[in-house]
This record gives C-alpha cells, sequence and structure tokens, in this order.
C-alpha cells in the first residue's frame, strides 16, 4: 500500500512516522511535507498544495490511501473532492469540517444537539461586540474567538474591559486575522482543568485515543499570546475513568448522532476541546483533525498498527478495531522561532536533533524544518517536537528537556514548563495507588 499524508507540520511528520511502522505499507508520501518528513520518507515532496494538484499526484503515483492533517484543506473540501475521482481518503467532508471551520457552526450545534458548553454571544459589528463587552453580562475574564480559521491564533482571553476592546479592535476592525476575524465570539470563560480528548469516527462509532493536555500560551506559567501549542503530554490519569465515560456519553455518542442527523456523518479525526468544569465537563471547541502537538506524544505511546484505524474508518468497522496502548508516560516540548506566533525569523541552522534521538525513547518531531543543500534549517514557527516518554510523566519530562539540551539553534525559545501542572496530579495519582494497595477493603466498600 502506497499512503500519502497532507500536511507540514509535527502532526503531520508524526503520522508519516507511525505509518511507516505498518508492514502493509510499502510507501510514504508527505506533502508539502517538511525537512523531518523527508528524512523520513527519503523521498522529497513534489511541493504540490492544491487539492487538484494533490489528486493528480495520487493517480500518477498510483497512492492508495490520502491521510489529511492540517484543517484548511478539509473546510476547503478535499476529502469531497477526492471521494468524486473515486480516491479514497480520511477525514471529513466540508460540510462535517464546519464544526471546525466555523466557531458559530459549532456553538449552535452545540446547543441543538444539548452538548454542554459555555454560554456565548455572536456578532458581526465592532460596535455591537463592544457593547456587549462594556455590558459585562459574561463578566471577566473573557474570552473572544474569531469565527474562522486562524492557525490557532484566533482566541483572546481579555482579563479586563481594555484588554478585550483592544482585542475586538485588532480582529474584527484591523483584521489581523483576515477573514476569520469577520465574526467574533464572545464567550464565558471556564474554571477548571483542561484536556484534549481525541477520537477516530467512521460516522458511526468512535474508538477514543488515550488522553492529553495541551499548553497554548508562549511562555511559562501559560502567559503571553495564544499559539499553535508549545506542548503537550499524555498520561492515562488525565481523565478518570468515570469522567472517560461521561464524555463518550454525553459529548462524543450526541455529536457523532447529530452530525449523521443533520446529513453530515463525520469520518475522520475528530478532537474535543474540554474543560473540566466544577459544574461538569464542557466543550472548548471542536478541530475537525489531530491536534498539534497533541499528536505527537499520542502516537509516541500507540501499538497498534494505525493501518488498520484507518481501514476501520473507510469500512465503518472501527468497532471491531483493537487499540493498544503503551502504558508508559508521553511528552512533547516545541522549539519555536523567537518572536512566534508574532514575526519571527527564518532560515537559522539546526544542530543536535541527531544526538537528541540518540537517547533512549526520544524522537524528534520535525514542522518547521528544511533541507538546504542537506543542512536542516528552521522555516517557521514552530521548528520542533522533542518527545519523550517513561514509567512517570517526571521522568519523561526529564528525559524530553535532557534531549532539548542537546538541539539548538540562533533565537530558539522554549517553554520551560510543558508538563509541570500534570506532576502534581501524577502524585495524587501514585498516592491513591499506595493507598488502594495499602487499604484494598477500603476501596471496594467505596465502589459500592
Amino acid at each position: 500500500m502506497k499512503v500519502l499524508v497532507v500536511g507540514s507540520g509535527g502532526r503531520e511528520h508524526a503520522l508519516v512516522w507511525k505509518i511507516r511502522q505498518s508492514k502493509k505499507v510499502t510507501a510514504v508520501y508527505c506533502e508539502p511535507g517538511n525537512g523531518g518528513t523527508t528524512l523520513e520518507t527519503r523521498c522529497s515532496p513534489a511541493g504540490v498544495t492544491r487539492i487538484d494538484e494533490l489528486i493528480q499526484l495520487v493517480k500518477q503515483r498510483e497512492i492508495d490511501l490520502t491521510i489529511v492533517g492540517p484543517e484548511l484543506p478539509l473546510t476547503l473540501g478535499i476529502a469531497d473532492q477526492f471521494e468524486k475521482e473515486g480516491l479514497r481518503i480520511i477525514g471529513p467532508s466540508a460540510a462535517a469540517a464546519q464544526l471546525e471551520g466555523s466557531k458559530i457552526f459549532a456553538k449552535e450545534f452545540m446547543q441543538r444537539h444539548r452538548i454542554p458548553t459555555s454560554p456565548y454571544f455572536k456578532t458581526s459589528s465592532p460596535v455591537e461586540a463592544a457593547a456587549l463587552v462594556r455590558g459585562g453580562s459574561l463578566g471577566f475574564p473573557l474570552v473572544l474567538k474569531a469565527d474562522g480559521l486562524a492557525a490557532g491564533k484566533g482566541v483572546v482571553v481579555a482579563r479586563n474591559l481594555e484588554e478585550a476592546e483592544l482585542a475586538i479592535q485588532k480582529i474584527m476592525q484591523e483584521k489581523v486575522l483576515g477573514p476569520a476575524g469577520e465574526r467574533l465570539i464572545l464567550e464565558e470563560f471556564l474554571r477548571g482543568e483542561e484536556v484534549s480528548f481525541l477520537v477516530f469516527s467512521d460516522g458511526i462509532h468512535a474508538l477514543p485515543l488515550v488522553p492529553s493536555q495541551d499548553h497554548k500560551a508562549v511562555f511559562d506559567e501559560d502567559l503571553g499570546p495564544n499559539t499553535g501549542g508549545m506542548g503537550a503530554y499524555s498520561a492515562d490519569w488525565i481523565l478518570e475513568p468515570e469522567l472517560h465515560q461521561q464524555v463518550m456519553k454525553a459529548i462524543v455518542t450526541p455529536t457523532l448522532q447529530g452530525m449523521a442527523a443533520e446529513g453530515s456523518p463525520y469520518r475522520g479525526f475528530l478532537y474535543f476541546g474540554l474543560m473540566l468544569t466544577a459544574d461538569g465537563v464542557k466543550v472548548l471547541e471542536f478541530n475537525a483533525r489531530l491536534g498539534d502537538p497533541e499528536t505527537q506524544p499520542i502516537l509516541f505511546r500507540l501499538q497498534t498498527d494505525i493501518v488498520d484505524v484507518f481501514q476501520g474508518i473507510l469500512d465503518a468497522t472501527l468497532d471491531q478495531v483493537d487499540l493498544r496502548w503503551d502504558e508508559e508516560c508521553s511528552i512533547c516540548v516545541v522549539l519555536s522561532s523567537a518572536g512566534y506566533p508574532g514575526n519571527f525569523e527564518k532560515g537559522k541552522v539546526i544542530s543536535g536533533v541527531a544526538e537528541a534521538e540518540a537517547l533512549p525513547n526520544v524522537k524528534v518531531f520535525h514542522a518547521g524544518t528544511e533541507l538546504k543543500q542537506g543542512q536542516l534549517v528552521s522555516a517557521g514557527g514552530r521548528v520542533l517536537g522533542v518527545t519523550a516518554k517513561a514509567k512517570t510523566l517526571e521522568a519523561a519530562r526529564d528525559l524530553a528537556y535532557q534531549a532539548v539540551q542537546k538541539i539548538n539553534f540562533d533565537k530558539m525559545h522554549y517553554r520551560r514548563d510543558i508538563g509541570r501542572r500534570g506532576l502534581k496530579q501524577e502524585a495524587r495519582q501514585r498516592a491513591e495507588q499506595r493507598r488502594v494497595i495499602a487499604n484494598p477493603v477500603v476501596k471496594q466498600s467505596n465502589r459500592g
């Protein structure tokens, strides 16, 4: 089988890496790819990005299956166009991808299907937006979201009126996000623990992946503007079994049933950004694809042949696929260009990747990199995702940062607190395990 992965980020490199492990696969291509995918596949990309070009490429190379990584081609209808040509592809239709393509569509969809989320207002007028903010009905902090796609940078958490008005001015009047900011959502700020919950879906069945947590802000302590993600970690204990069941019953199942009932069955990867609040689990956002950088630590734990998953999506037989996971914890630390998510310089020579990967249980996934005359250089905001796994999050975290120290490029930036808040949760988990071992009778009685 020949497989094409569409995209150029760390998520796509992780997909290429995982697909190459399948004995069913003879060749993997990645378009437009990056320096890491080129090294991984030993195949220089053709440099195509348009949907018609990709269709032509698939036919020329007789590619059997296409996997779509990023959201933009999905919202533009790549899955619809491939299927019209009789080509096999993993990804939702343009109609189903609206769950990510329009924040307003997603909010109204959740209202229609009684999926728990936060109160909100929508508007296409900066004057109305400012009046709503001054009205104070949602309070502060206040979340402002551009309606359209904004590469992970369309969300602002305003701590006060001044910050909210500035965000409205930037997004709706100065149009710093382009057409994505023509409509705006004002949303109540939810307090609690954030969780990334991803599933594979064949339109009928949902197969959940292990949970993870993302770090959006560019600086330590969650300070600074939001980015596409500065790191993530994955561990089973992030979501307790009872909460896992609640998410599947109250959120995942109604979403899939609702999309099917509205004539847009969802097939592909579906990401639920969740907040575990005092009032229960609520949905922050949908993504119509795997998260980035969550994909890196999640796929680092996956033991099942991922091609079997793809086949289950195509055949609507995901309920027959057994996902097996490494029980270890994993973590990804993103190395970015200084200035990201704003202006940044490219072309910085990168060294130390091979030395980092020489450490046990470490993999460096490439995002904004390219090969120039055999030399690896930076080519984007998020450059590399240093990923590691170990028996505990603490050990995985230490290993990842040990690997980070071996990599260098001019003006390299990274957060030094990725996974830190998870260490407290891990400590509580260990204490609970020790308590159960010491007094199993009490634990049994607590279960009823």
